[in-house]
């Protein structure tokens, strides 16, 4: 999965999900793609989205969808990435 694309940061965009070092996040992405934008306009608007970051959006989007937990969260609420422990 690549959602290692995404993360979660509460200091970032008030926590919501953003595509990594940006600001962008994963809503905005999926808006516009359901509005119709293609990766190359995404890409096009936004200079510092990559094609496997959108593609990382919308895999985010379908484990969220399915009750998946993702390991930026577990680490952005608790301080320790899920399955380390100490």
């Amino acid at each position: 999965m690549r959602t290692h694309r995404i993360e979660i940061n509460p200091n970032v965009m008030l926590g919501k999900p953003v595509v990594r070092g940006t600001r962008i996040p994963v809503e905005l992405v999926l808006r516009k793609l359901g509005e119709g934008a293609t990766v190359d306009d995404l890409c096009d608007a936004y200079p510092r989205l990559k094609a496997d970051d959108i593609y990382a959006c919308i895999a985010y989007a379908a484990a969220f969808k399915h009750g998946g937990k993702h390991r930026e969260e577990e680490t952005c609420r608790t301080g320790v990435r899920a399955g380390v422990t100490g």
